[in-house]
C-alpha cells in the first residue's frame, strides 16, 4: 500500500498539489527556449551542436544557435539578451564584467593556445621590438587583443607605441596576407591556416597570456534558470569528454563546420588541452595575473579592482554539481 493510499482524501490532494508545485517549480527554470552561440575558435560548442546534446537533453525546449566571430561578438549578443551561454576567452569575461556588465563564468570548456602574435612569411620583423611604430590589426575585446597588450608589454612597449587596426578575426588575417598591415593577433582556426596556407610565422608565443575558453551567462539567468545552466554544462561536459577521446573526429568536424582543410583543424586542436572543466583557483590566478594589464592600458574604468572582478565573475556551483 502507498503512502498516498493511507491518506484521507484531502490530505491526498494536498499531497499530490503539493507534489506538482515541486514538480512544476523544478522544471520552471528551464525556459521554452535557449539560446546559445556557437564559435570555430570553441570545438566543445560545435560538439554540442553538432550531436544535438541539448535538443536530446530537452526535448521540450526549442534550441537556438547563433554565430560568434570573436569574444566581442558573443559578449555583445549576451548583452543584448541575443544569447543565454556565450563561449568567450576568460581575460574578454573579465573586461566586460569590469566595464559593468553583469555575467558569470559557469564552465571551462578547454584551456587553448589560439592566439599569437603572427607575421608574413617574408616579413623582415625578428622580434617584438621591431613592431614598434609598425600596423597590428587586433580584435578589440578580445583574447588576441589583449595578449597583444601582454606581449608588447615584456618589452616595454604599449598601444601608444604601434597602430592597432581594429578588425574582425577574418579580416586581420586578409590585410596580413595583403600586406595592409605588418603583424596580426591570430586566432585559430584562421591562425593554423595562415601558418599552413600561406607560411606565415608565429612571431610571439605565450600560452601563459591566452586565458581559457569560458562558457558565460548574465547573473540574472544564473539566479532564474539554474537548472538549465546544470543542463547545458552537463552537455558542454559530453562533449569536452568526446572531443578529448575522439581527436580525429573532432578535428574532421571543426573541417568541415570551418570549412577547412584536415590539416589546419589539425593544428589548431593540437593546441588544446581539453583537461579543464570546474572554474577554480587554477583560473582565478591565471586572470588575475592576466587581468593587470585591463588596469594598465586604461581598459576598464578608473578604480575598478581587478581581482575583485574575477572572484565575482568565476561561478564553481553549477559545474561542481554537475562534474561531481
Amino acid at each position: 500500500m502507498s503512502f498516498l493510499s493511507k491518506l484521507p482524501i484531502s490530505k491526498t490532494l494536498f499531497a499530490l498539489g503539493f507534489s506538482t508545485v515541486l514538480i512544476s517549480s523544478s522544471f520552471a527554470a528551464i525556459p521554452n527556449t535557449l539560446k546559445l552561440d556557437y564559435a570555430y575558435y570553441a570545438p566543445t560548442s560545435l560538439v554540442v551542436k553538432d550531436q544535438k546534446l541539448l535538443e536530446k537533453a530537452l526535448p521540450n525546449t526549442e534550441i537556438k544557435w547563433v554565430f560568434s566571430q570573436g569574444s566581442n561578438r558573443s559578449l555583445e549578443y549576451l548583452n543584448s539578451n541575443s544569447i543565454d551561454f556565450a563561449s568567450t576567452a576568460g581575460l574578454a569575461a573579465v573586461l566586460s564584467r569590469a566595464n559593468g556588465s553583469p555575467i558569470k563564468t559557469v564552465y571551462i570548456q578547454s584551456q587553448p593556445e589560439w592566439t599569437a602574435l603572427v607575421i608574413p612569411a617574408n616579413s623582415p620583423i625578428k622580434n617584438l621590438k621591431d613592431l614598434k611604430g609598425k600596423k597590428i590589426a587586433a580584435t578589440k575585446g578580445t583574447d588576441p587583443f589583449l595578449f597583444t597588450l601582454q606581449a608588447l608589454d615584456t618589452v616595454g612597449l604599449n598601444k601608444r607605441d604601434v597602430q592597432l587596426v581594429h578588425l574582425q578575426h577574418p579580416d586581420g588575417k586578409t590585410a596580413l596576407e595583403r600586406g595592409q598591415v605588418d603583424a596580426w593577433a591570430g586566432l585559430d582556426p584562421l591562425m593554423a591556416s595562415a601558418q599552413i596556407q600561406s607560411g606565415a610565422k608565429l612571431l610571439y608565443r605565450n600560452v601563459g597570456f591566452n586565458s581559457y575558453s569560458v562558457l558565460s551567462v548574465k547573473d540574472e539567468f544564473s539566479k532564474q534558470s539554474p537548472e538549465a545552466i546544470e543542463a547545458v554544462i552537463k552537455a558542454y561536459e559530453q562533449a569536452r569528454k568526446w572531443a578529448k577521446a575522439n581527436p580525429d573526429k573532432v578535428a574532421a568536424l571543426l573541417a568541415r563546420e570551418a570549412k577547412l582543410p584536415l590539416a589546419v583543424a589539425r593544428l589548431q586542436l593540437s593546441r588544446t588541452n581539453f583537461e579543464q572543466n570546474i572554474p577554480s583557483a587554477t583560473q582565478t590566478q591565471a586572470l588575475k595575473r592576466s587581468g593587470k594589464i585591463l588596469t594598465e592600458e586604461d581598459l576598464v574604468r578608473k578604480g575598478t579592482d581587478v581581482n575583485q572582478v574575477v572572484d565575482q565573475l568565476l561561478d564553481p556551483r553549477f559545474a561542481q554539481k554537475v562534474v561531481k
